[in-house]
This record gives C-alpha cells, sequence and structure tokens, in this order.
C-alpha cells in the first residue's frame, strides 16, 4: 500500500474536527465480544484512545470518488422497500437491489448479498462503541474494517461450496452497502478513510466474538496520514458502497476503514440516526 497525498482543493471548503476511536494497546491479540461475555471474561482485551481528526464534506466532489481508487462510491439508488422491519422481507426484495447496486459500482458480473444489519441508536449513549452493548445495535464508532486479509479470502469459500466454481473466479471483492433509514443523516454521519491514505501496518487484525460463531477484522491504529470525509444530510435514497476485501493485491483499493462519528455541530434533538447496510460478495469472472 501506498499513501496518495495528492488534495483536492474543493475538499478544503467545509470540514468538521471531532474524535474517532482508534486501537491505542491490547493483551495479545484483540477480541471483543459483540454479545455479554461468559463470566470472568471482559467485553475486550483491547483499549481505544481518541483522536481529533478532520472530516471533509465530500460533497463538492461526490463523483471523484471511486470505489476502486478512494474506496467508496455515492450512489443515487431509491428503495424499492419502504419498511425494513422484516428480515424475510429484507432477503427477498431487497438483497436483489443492493446486488444491482454492487454490479453497477463495482463492475462486477455478479454479487450475492450475503447478510445484513439494522442499526439504530438510542438516547442516552454520550459515546459510540461498537454498537452491540444493547439489544439493538447501534452506530459503530470504533475505526474499522468489517474483513481482513484472512477472512476476506475465506469469504469466498463460505459462499461458493463448489471447487470447480471457485476455480474459475479471478477476483472477487466484499462491498457494503449502507443506507439510511431517517433523512438526512444528522446524527452520527459515517465518516469513510481514503484507502490510498492506510498502510499495512496500520491494520490490526481482531477478533469479533459472537454467540455461535467469531469473525475477523482489522481494527486501525492511528496515523495522521489517514485522509477522512464523510457526505453530511444523506437521504433514504442515496447509497455509499465501500470496499472491504479485495482479491486482486495491487492496483486498487482493497480496505476502506470506516466509523460513525458525533459531529460537535449537530443539534442535541436531531433525529437519531438509524441505517441498514449490506454486504456482497461480488465476482468478476
Amino acid at each position: 500500500m501506498t499513501r496518495h497525498d495528492e488534495r483536492d482543493p474543493r475538499l478544503d471548503a467545509r470540514r468538521t474536527t471531532c474524535g474517532l476511536d482508534y486501537l491505542h494497546d491490547s493483551a495479545g491479540a484483540p477480541v471483543n465480544y459483540m454479545y455479554p461475555p461468559p463470566a470472568g471474561e471482559p467485553w475486550e482485551n483491547c483499549s481505544y484512545r481518541t483522536h481529533r481528526v478532520d472530516i471533509v464534506d465530500a460533497r463538492p466532489a461526490a463523483q471523484d470518488f471511486l470505489l476502486d481508487h478512494q474506496g467508496f462510491e455515492l450512489r443515487d439508488a431509491p428503495p424499492g422497500l419502504t419498511a425494513f422491519d422484516d428480515d424475510e422481507s429484507i432477503r427477498a426484495r431487497y438483497y436483489p437491489e443492493v446486488e444491482a447496486i454492487a454490479c453497477q459500482v463495482s463492475g462486477a458480473t455478479r454479487a450475492l448479498c450475503f447478510d445484513h444489519q439494522v442499526r439504530q441508536r438510542s438516547r442516552g449513549e454520550q459515546h459510540l462503541s461498537f454498537g452491540r452493548q444493547h439489544t439493538q445495535a447501534s452506530a459503530v464508532g470504533r475505526v474499522h474494517n468489517d474483513y481482513s486479509e484472512a477472512s476476506g479470502l475465506a469469504r469466498l469459500g463460505l459462499l461458493l461450496r463448489d471447487d470447480a466454481a471457485r476455480a474459475r473466479i479471478r477476483r472477487f471483492a466484499v462491498v457494503n452497502v449502507w443506507r439510511p433509514l431517517i433523512e438526512p443523516v444528522v446524527d452520527a454521519p459515517l465518516a469513510m478513510c481514503d484507502a490510498r491514505s492506510v498502510m499495512a501496518q496500520d491494520l490490526v487484525a481482531a477478533q469479533i466474538r459472537y454467540p455461535e460463531r467469531s469473525g475477523e477484522i482489522y481494527l486501525l491504529k492511528h496515523s495522521p496520514q489517514h485522509r477522512w470525509h464523510y457526505f453530511p444530510g444523506m437521504a433514504k435514497h442515496e447509497v455509499l458502497v465501500f470496499k472491504q476485501y479485495d482479491s486482486q493485491a495491487s492496483g486498487v483499493s482493497r480496505f476502506t476503514p470506516h466509523a460513525a462519528f458525533l459531529d460537535p455541530a449537530a443539534p442535541a434533538d436531531a433525529p437519531l440516526r438509524a441505517s441498514i447496510e449490506a454486504r456482497c460478495l461480488v465476482l468478476f469472472d
């Protein structure tokens, strides 16, 4: 990975300064529980430190942000589904929409949407963590990437069980399609880190434990080189598509760290952020 230090002057017009939580230290490989841990186990064996960062308004140059370059892209994509309170309806009606968006943005020939998460912020959340200490999943304020090198590579085998079918895949990626369920998003918007500003040494593999499975993500060490952006006031008809893994090792973005943040300019009575994120395996075959 190489850092990209060119700056578009249009991105200097509007920005907010706030805190993002980066990995600070851990007792061994970082472990985070996404459910109440077994007796005697802490929620996490690692600590985080809040770093003040500038998060730049990306809307003035929205058309210049591309999935394979910066790692994320904003698209207008009104949903056909209007209620996101039933998992079966989401899988039956929304997944095909997500797959079409993922193919259109990535240029892939096929997409397989394999999971989703509806998030809803609660009153009284003074700090954003991993969003799992409450019954309802909330916004995640820890800087992270949903997949690591190992877990991204493994995702293909989890979805394509046939050896011959896997052998025909020349390239695949995992993308996240994020949509707000309230509008405009003022509370806890999503900040994206330009993938070109992230170095391999910034990424730390961490275990995420669920009741019946474990996964591996990347947590981030802080670097002053990281460049953060967001699209203020996102509406329900917009989606943010971002790369979480790419099997192509060079020439494209591979990992796009992200985190929700509390904008100091947001009114205290702003509607609490609700959103849905859906993950897709996209296949270039």
